[in-house]
Formats: structure tokens, sequence, C-alpha cells
């Protein structure tokens, strides 16, 4: 087992701290780990896409579980998998996708462990489908602040503590998930281009139900009656039927070679992220999106991660980084969302990363995201004049209307709205002060926020 003083940040590049690092490779290690924990405790990372703080800890510990991605079990009959929480969904899908196996939930990365999936019980286009990632974990094994390793079942509180619980309740060791059959590893996609915004909620609500994945691309920079204009993509996995004879998708039809493209340049010359250069960028997509297209095929990973393909994207922001903003607001609250599609648009926020989805049924994790209804989640670069007092605005409306923000993303959220939007919050606090008395599993994003 290794252990370095390193400077650990999120995937935003924003607020480094400093803690030292231990990765375990064996389940002894990591238990050990937990029982010689120091005054500042630790918590459990993953591959580092948390965009804020939840997987830093100042001065204490950080438990890189990296080192435990053992596939254990797959069954190609039942369609589940059982790994080690190490395990990334890029091997996952190395593995299962030539036995005709798909993760169940995937965000817009691959790079995310398990145990990272069920901490943060993250969510993908096809939340409106199939919920988040947890709903589809049957059991996982998870080592408590007390040296013990414990196997917790679906349905029990410390499941619904644990799934979205950002860590705190313990390191995740392992998992077993139920997976989705696919018939190949290409997607059937259909694309459209919509006015504004209401055209955009008016297309989603109308046709979410036809497809299993539904996301749209907005353009905050847009103004006056164009305010919210999007580019909408929607697909489900295609049939062998769909892809041509003779061609070499038909030839191999569950091959998975992602494409890589060069990585980001450490430093990107000032002012090509800025509201000219994004503003740019932006009408040039929506121009050369199509008004209307059907049936097109992509491969899985240019439908679900296409800037996986471009290693170190997130050095585009320079030096000061940027701010990853998602919030949901529930069904009925659509005046709340245009409020703040209209404020991010009159500030000129330069993002060039907004996508808007439907939700449906929330799950039953105690500090989960998603509940029925909008999320919006766009990038900002950090050195945006006047960022923080427009967020915390925001932030104030959301909760206004009953709504909440991603934990996994945030990197700012004042404490009090953070317990407005979390109800079961006592709950966690509770469970968590009853598994853990001495606070061993600590970060700065639970520092922050006095979980």
């Amino acid at each position: 087992m290794s252990e370095d003083m390193v400077s650990v940040t999120g995937w935003g590049r924003t607020a480094p701290t400093t803690a030292s690092v231990i990765r375990p490779r064996t389940y002894e290690e990591a238990v050990a780990a937990v029982r010689n924990r120091g005054p500042r405790g630790g918590i459990a990372r993953g591959l580092g896409r948390a965009y804020g703080d939840a997987a830093q800890n100042a001065g204490g510990s950080v438990i890189d579980m990296t080192g435990l991605d053992r596939v254990h079990a797959i069954d190609a009959d039942g369609g589940t998998v059982h790994c080690d929480a190490g395990a990334s969904l890029h091997r996952l899908m190395e593995l299962l996708l030539p036995l005709g196996w798909f993760v169940p939930v995937t965000p817009g990365t691959r790079q995310v462990t398990v145990g990272g999936a069920i901490g943060a019980d993250i969510h993908g286009k096809n939340h409106h489908v199939s919920g988040s990632f947890s709903r589809h974990v049957l059991s996982l094994e998870l080592l408590t602040a007390d040296g013990r390793i414990r196997t917790v079942s679906r349905g029990t509180p410390l499941f619904d503590a644990t799934t979205g619980g950002m860590g705190l309740t313990g390191v995740i060791l392992a998992a077993t998930v139920r997976l989705l059959p696919v018939e190949t590893s290409y997607m059937l996609v259909d694309t459209e281009r919509a006015a504004d915004l209401d055209d955009l909620m008016d297309r989603l609500t109308a046709t979410d139900h036809r497809y299993r994945y539904s996301v749209a691309w907005v353009d905050l920079l847009a103004r006056g009656a164009a305010t919210g204009r999007a580019v909408l993509t929607r697909g489900d996995h295609a049939p062998l039927e769909a892809l041509r004879e003779g061609t070499r998708a038909w030839r191999r039809p569950l091959s998975f070679r992602p494409r890589q493209l060069p990585a980001a340049p450490a430093l990107v010359p000032d002012g090509l992220l800025g509201r000219t250069g994004v503003g740019l960028f932006n009408e040039l997509w929506y121009r050369k999106a199509p008004r209307a297209r059907t049936g097109e095929l992509r491969s899985i990973s240019a439908f679900f991660h296409p800037l996986d393909g471009v290693p170190h994207w997130n050095r585009i922001y320079g030096r000061a980084g940027f701010v990853q903003y998602q919030f949901v607001v529930g069904h009925g609250h659509e005046d709340t969302l245009r409020r703040i599609v209209r404020r991010l648009s009159e500030h000129r926020c330069p993002s060039f990363l907004a996508v808007l989805k439907r939700f449906g049924a929330a799950d039953p994790g105690w500090l989960s995201f998603p509940v029925p209804g909008w999320t919006l989640a766009l990038d900002i670069p950090a050195a945006l004049p006047g960022l923080g007092p427009l967020l915390d605005e925001l932030d104030e409306d959301v909760a206004a209307a009953g709504g909440r923000v991603y934990l996994a993303k945030d990197s700012r959220l004042r404490p009090e709205l953070f317990a407005a939007m979390y109800p079961r919050l006592d709950d966690f606090r509770t469970l968590r002060a009853s598994l853990d008395p001495n606070g061993w599993f600590v970060s700065d994003l639970a520092r922050r926020l006095g979980l």
C-alpha cells in the first residue's frame, strides 16, 4: 500500500487542498487505512471526476480506490456483474459489451468508478426511464469506521444513506449491479433543433416516452426570442437489423473501440472560452445541427461520452478552472427554469456545455439528487466576473422552488440552502453519527456544508 502527500482537486480544478493519498490494493489494506486513521479523518476517491470538493480532505487522508478494480464475476445469463468499487465504467464496457450487456446508467463520462457511481448516485440521459445508478445495485460491500466490512442490501436505511451519500457512510469496496441487454454497441439517434426554451420543453414533454435516452444542448448565450434555443438528441440501442450488411459494424456488432484524440493543452489562449469565443462556437453548433434527422447510427462512445475522447479536456478553462453548476426543479416550476435561463443569458455566461434533461421518479437515496422535473447542468469559467453572486441568486431561486443542486458537482453552495434542499438530511446525519461517532469519514465538502 503506497502513501504520498499530494495536492488534490476536483475535475473543475478549483480549490486544491493537500492530503495524504493512500492507495490500497487489497481489502485488508483498505481496512488498515481506515483503522490507522489520523485526526483529520479520510474519504474514498475514485477517478477524480467529481467537479468540486467531494473527494478532497485537506490535511487528512484520501483513499485512492483505483487499485481495487477487479471484476469478480459476470453472470452472462442473468445479466449481473460483481466487481470491486474501483473498477471503472470504461472497464466494465470493455468486458460486458462483447457479451451483449451494457451498464444500466452512465453519465457523460465513462471514467467513473463503480464506487463513485454509487456514492454520487449518478444519473444519465435515461433517468426518465431507468432512474439513477443505485436503482440497479443489488447489494454492496461497505467498510465502516469500526473496520468492519458489511454486506448492505437495497431497501435498508444504510443502503439509502450510502447511495448518494458522497462516501460519508464508509468505503464502498464492491457491488453487484444489474445490467442492460443490448444487441450491438451502436445507437440509433434522432436529432432536431428547438427554437427556444418553451419549444424545447414542449418537445421533451410530448415525446420523451418514446426514447430510452434524451438530452438537449442549450445555447445560454442566445437572447431575445431565441433564448434557450437548443439541439435535442435522443436515441436507443441499435438492434442488429439496423446495421447494414457488409459494413464493419455488421461484421463486429459488439465491438467497443473508443476514439482517442490528442490531450487538451495545459494552457488555452486568453479569450478562447470568453463570451466571444463561446458565442461563436454556440452559433456554429446550433446552425450545423439538422432541423430534423432520424435514424443516425452512432457508436456508444460518440453518443454518451464525446469528451472522453479528449484527455484532460478540463484544462481548456486555464489555471482558474471552472464551476459545474447543476440543479433540478420539479414539474410545475417551469417558470423558475425559464427565469434562470434568462438570467444566465442576460449575464452572458460563456458556457458551451449546457444540457437540459427531464428526470423521472426519484430513487430512495436520502441525499440522492434526482427528483421528477427538469435539470440543467452547465460549465462556467471560474474567473467569470460576478459569477459567485449570480450563482448564489440561482441557488435561492432553486431552493424556493423546492429544488436542489447536485453535490457531486458543487463547490460553493451555502450550508443553510443545502439543508433546505435535502429534506432527509437530518436522517442522514443521525445514521452517520451512530455509524461513525468520531467523524472519521469526512471531506472538504462535508466540512463546508456541515454534513
